[in-house]
């Protein structure tokens, strides 16, 4: 699966996507840094990647008419690396079926 990951996550996100056989990419490495929210989604709804954010405003963009893309809202707290990779650990193989499934909003929590 190709991934997104929006500045509210560190990297090490992404090291631990790629380890897992993932294909992500931060946003600093993009230079989408900087970017408001909708730049964010047409960029990865243009490369064919699930934007992950703890942004709830990207909840609306997704559910737009006609808005092309997938969203993984991450709804953990403030957290260091390590919880939160034993969460993605956890969780992803929920994650990525509901994703196959052509959902637009996946809820990690």
């Amino acid at each position: 699966m190709r991934f997104l990951v929006d500045n509210q996550l560190p990297p090490g996100l992404v090291r631990f996507l790629n380890q897992n056989g993932h294909d992500a990419l931060h946003v600093c490495e993009v230079g989408l840094h900087t970017a408001h929210d909708h730049a964010l989604w047409a960029w990865a709804g243009h490369e064919r990647r699930v934007l992950i954010s703890k942004d709830q405003d990207f909840v609306p963009i997704a559910h737009q008419t006609g808005a092309a893309g997938q969203f993984l809202w991450v709804r953990l707290g403030n957290c260091r690396l390590q919880p939160l990779i034993e969460a993605f650990n956890r969780s992803l193989p929920g994650v990525i079926a509901a994703l196959q499934t052509e959902q637009r909003v996946v809820v990690l929590a």
